[in-house]
């Protein structure tokens, strides 16, 4: 079937068993469903490069699937692309990495799970074995944007054996600009419910209309899962908050955990700093507009990046955080020529 001139992009869904996140800590399903475009001649026989593409928080895999009126999604994208002859056939993987929490920010933590192994050593390998790809380095790119562009960045910052090429549509880095302004909201938010995450997870979950003003909390506690477990509590009060939920204050040694994970600071490092410079392809971008600040934390990566002789592409478009995924145009392309060849 087409719509117009286009045929209807080709989508498959995959069972992947999951068995690095059986046992984890918030009880959320080890197997996974993951949706995956395959390119128009996808045979069975013909091998191709992949990308995989990173959900934000709050989306998973099939979040690209949904359709929205005026507005492509990333599958369609992809086929419009390559029917225009702009974007090299390219199969595209969208994992399901979500947690009870709202995401898991594509890292291991005792509060969530092991995402990051997941994705690296379980799903990549279970993909090259059930699809025909290039399995290879140099045929693997990462995508994502938000949570999903910061979890693709930090991947290929430490995986540099697995994949060649990253794209990072505003990416969250710069914790300081885009995590702490959201200190006071959440704990004015947590204060309604005396301070007990149970207590407004428990609320949250069961809101059939999930209130958006509150969506402040599940955010950092979502990041606190990620960047601060506490492996001695059981779950959903399994980790700690970067500030003081009575005062506001923030705790410095719980922020410093934090700090850890931003790539501004991991690309001080130089093992990082050498895995960047071995990609085929380092893309980030950001809207002008971003409500989170990125945009402040994506010049100093790129600032940062030109000072280390790190080769990389950044641009800035006029627009906010929200409904970007257009930009995935420029970047699908890009990834898609340089893990071709």
């Amino acid at each position: 079937m087409t719509r117009g001139a286009i045929p209807y992009p080709r989508i498959i869904e995959l069972t992947v068993p999951g068995i690095t996140l059986a046992g984890n800590p918030l009880d959320d399903p080890a197997e996974r469903r993951v949706p995956v475009y395959l390119p128009p001649s996808y045979d069975g026989k013909k091998r191709f490069p992949v990308i995989y593409l990173l959900a934000g928080f709050a989306s998973t895999g099939s979040s690209f699937l949904n359709y929205s009126f005026g507005r492509q999604s990333v599958p369609e994208m992809a086929e419009s692309l390559i029917a225009q002859g702009k974007m090299q056939e390219t199969i595209v993987v969208m994992p399901d990495c979500m947690t009870r929490y709202g995401g898991s920010q594509y890292v291991d933590s005792t509060a969530t799970g092991n995402y990051e192994t997941y994705l690296v050593d379980e799903l990549v390998p279970c993909i090259d074995r059930m699809l025909c790809t290039l399995a290879a380095r140099k045929h693997r790119a990462l995508a994502g944007k938000s949570s999903g562009g910061f979890g693709a960045l930090r991947l290929a910052m430490r995986h540099p054996d697995q994949f060649s090429a990253v794209a990072c549509h505003s990416g969250d880095m710069g914790f300081e600009l885009c995590y702490k302004p959201n200190f006071p909201a959440a704990a004015k938010i947590l204060e309604q419910y005396r301070g007990s995450i149970a207590g407004f997870l428990t609320a949250y979950e069961n809101a059939e209309k999930k209130p958006q003003k509150e969506f402040a909390l599940l955010d950092l506690i979502a990041m606190a899962a990620a960047y601060s477990p506490d492996a001695g509590k059981c779950a959903p009060e399994n980790m700690r908050l970067p500030f003081n939920p009575h005062t506001c204050e923030p705790v410095d040694a719980v922020w410093k955990e934090w700090l850890k994970f931003d790539p501004i600071e991991m690309i001080g490092q130089e093992e990082y700093r050498d895995a960047l410079r071995s990609l085929d392809l380092l893309f980030l971008d950001c809207g002008t507009l971003d409500e989170y600040n990125l945009q402040f934390g994506h010049r100093i990566f790129s600032a940062r990046a030109k000072s280390y002789g790190i080769a990389h592409r950044y641009e800035e478009f006029m627009d906010s955080h929200s409904n970007t995924s257009y930009r995935y145009s420029i970047s699908l392309p890009a990834l898609s020529a340089v893990i071709a060849g």
